[in-house]
């Protein structure tokens, strides 16, 4: 019995000591589900501008970085060829029109802080779920997805009703109004026909007032006042669409409190970077998200004095050398608090590049390497295949490449996964877990196929036949280029998705992106034995994912879009809208 009990002591002690030594491995495992997550998105850079994608002129150490102590993805695509849309679809994990967020007309992003469109109340972000998880959740740089709906106060579509703890930045996007000495960009096309719109509004409208007074038209004096207030709604729009843009537009908020009307771009880099580092210092000790959301590089390319001229490719390559040194102070700021292996940073754009933006012989657009097309444009990869790395020391293999089709939609179901929250039931969520993929435990991506949207309009569909390595794209719908042959529609300034710039395919344009990326010789019946047989099971995926597809509310319509001066943000007494908080601290 004695050397029984000893045997028996003897091997208590020896779990007791294994315990204790596995005790610092389940407390790692621990952290490790609940993970810091840094998201650091670009704004117009094209997968071409990058080190690590192959440009050798650019300067991108920091980037190239990430991707040599992570993973590097190849064919990781936006769901949308624009900001708004694309983000709407990175914040939901959906396709942009599933939330609205996608156009119906020309008018493809948010026009105005001021206007009543943006990312639903009932729309669930990532952030939103994180937050309950008990993560602290920053969003620092652009947001674009709207401010107001029917009040200047309401905030309905501001970040901190998706989820976000803490914002500071543009509740807009940078455009180059925001700079006195920058050509105004904000939308000619628009002017006008916001202009027309007015007229014809008027015209109406005084039509019926002549016709109630002579009797000749029967028409309520509710009903005339209605269409005079629509008259002025749409005249006060146009009119402060000119000299207005930079005070109702360029503006910089914290939280929900503006601190400058209109922004001071000489600060507006330092500032953001401060923020960016101050959050991750202020939240070192409990699981945080930030997304970093980069006014690099879209015009008018706020570029500090320490980087102008220092690069081989004017404004534009000074300016994602800057982006690429802020990239680096975050990175620096994550590891000297000691949470590099801790967290999972990942680094990508919201689309391509803008090839059309141009100033005489300056290139104020991206570069979209090999791809053909650019920004705007909903089927060709240019505008839609961007960098994406991920880096968690540790936990994901280094100096990784990964060929596999990914979409910027799956950056939801990983962190959300990560966190240890439970996807919306009530949804269809198209984005897909990446770790399986990342970590090198699935030879294969989630997704069969991706659709490629500009605005409503299908104009794509790739199908990643995985038994046999291909990566089958068809063209419903192409853009007109002008000039013919230029690769970009150089006359409009962006390409439309629908009407007289855009030409439809029956039967659709083939590739097999695995053989030519640049999709540059489209494949037919004769060239290609299996060409039948691709379009029809693409065609067959194309109607189950329309089933799928039920209508919603539309965010970007025309009356969502237009200037509501009941709706700008303001820091001071409307209309005298002008306050500089920043600068008085």
């Amino acid at each position: 019995p004695s050397f029984l009990l000893l045997c028996f002591r003897t091997s208590l002690a020896t779990l007791l000591i294994f315990g204790l030594l596995l005790q610092p491995q389940l407390a790692q495992l621990s952290i490790i589900r609940q993970p810091n997550i840094v998201l650091l998105m670009a704004d117009d850079l094209g997968i071409g501008d990058v080190g690590c994608y192959g440009n050798d002129t650019i300067r991108t150490p920091n980037i190239d970085r990430l991707a040599k102590e992570g993973v590097k993805l190849t064919q990781h695509i936006a769901a949308a060829p624009l900001c708004t849309p694309s983000r709407a679809a990175f914040l939901t994990g959906r396709y942009p029109l599933r939330s609205g967020m996608d156009a119906i007309n020309n008018y493809r992003v948010i026009f105005w802080n001021g206007g009543s469109g943006g990312l639903p109340p009932n729309e669930t972000t990532f952030a939103k779920i994180l937050q309950h998880q008990g993560y602290s959740t920053g969003l620092i740089g652009k947001w674009h997805q709207g401010v107001n709906c029917e009040s200047r106060n309401d905030h309905c579509h501001h970040p901190l009703k998706h989820g976000f703890d803490y914002f500071y930045g543009m509740p807009f996007t940078l455009i180059s109004d925001c700079q006195p000495t920058e050509t105004p960009e904000m939308d000619r096309v628009f002017r006008r026909k916001l202009w027309l719109y007015t007229q014809m509004i008027c015209l109406v409208t005084l039509t019926a007032a002549l016709g109630r007074l002579t009797d000749l038209i029967s028409v309520h004096w509710r009903t005339l006042t209605c269409l005079a207030g629509f008259s002025l709604l749409f005249f006060v729009s146009w009119f402060s669409s000119y000299g207005f843009v930079r005070y109702w537009n360029c503006i910089m908020m914290r939280n929900h409190e503006v601190t400058e009307q209109p922004m001071v771009t000489d600060r507006t880099t330092s500032l953001i970077l401060r923020e960016s580092i101050s959050f991750i210092e202020r939240n070192k000790h409990k699981p945080f998200l930030l997304f970093l959301s980069f006014l690099h590089s879209h015009t008018p390319l706020l570029t500090t004095e320490k980087f102008l001229g220092r690069s081989h490719h004017g404004l534009y390559g000074d300016n994602v050398e800057e982006m690429d040194w802020m990239v680096g102070q975050v990175l620096d700021a994550i590891d000297k608090e000691g949470l590099k292996n801790t967290t999972l940073v990942y680094f990508a754009s919201d689309h391509g590049g803008w090839l059309e933006r141009q100033e005489g012989n300056r290139q104020l657009g991206g570069w979209n390497g090999i791809y053909r097309g650019g920004k705007a444009m909903g089927g060709w990869e240019g505008g839609i295949r961007v960098p994406g790395i991920f880096r968690w020391p540790g936990v994901l293999p280094a100096d990784t490449v990964i060929n596999e089709p990914t979409s910027l939609m799956d950056i939801y179901p990983t962190v959300v996964h990560l966190a240890g929250g439970i996807l919306p039931q009530d949804r269809v969520i198209d984005g897909r877990d990446l770790m399986p993929l990342l970590r090198g435990t699935a030879e294969h991506s989630d997704h069969e196929f991706l659709f490629h949207y500009c605005g409503i309009h299908l104009h794509a569909v790739r199908w990643h036949q995985k038994d046999s390595g291909a990566i089958w794209k068809a063209h419903f719908v192409t853009p007109v280029f002008h000039p013919p042959g230029a690769g970009a529609c150089y006359d409009r300034g962006f390409c439309p998705c629908s009407g007289e710039g855009v030409t439809h395919h029956d039967p659709p344009l083939l590739f097999d992106l695995s053989r030519d990326p640049s999709e540059a010789k489209p494949l037919s019946a004769d060239t290609e034995p299996l060409f039948n047989t691709v379009i029809g099971k693409i065609g067959r995926a194309t109607e189950e994912h329309r089933r799928t597809l039920t209508p919603v509310p539309e965010q970007l319509s025309l009356y969502n879009v237009v200037w509501k001066p009941w709706l700008q943000p303001c820091c001071g007494t409307f209309p005298f809208c002008w306050c500089d908080k920043e600068g008085d601290n």
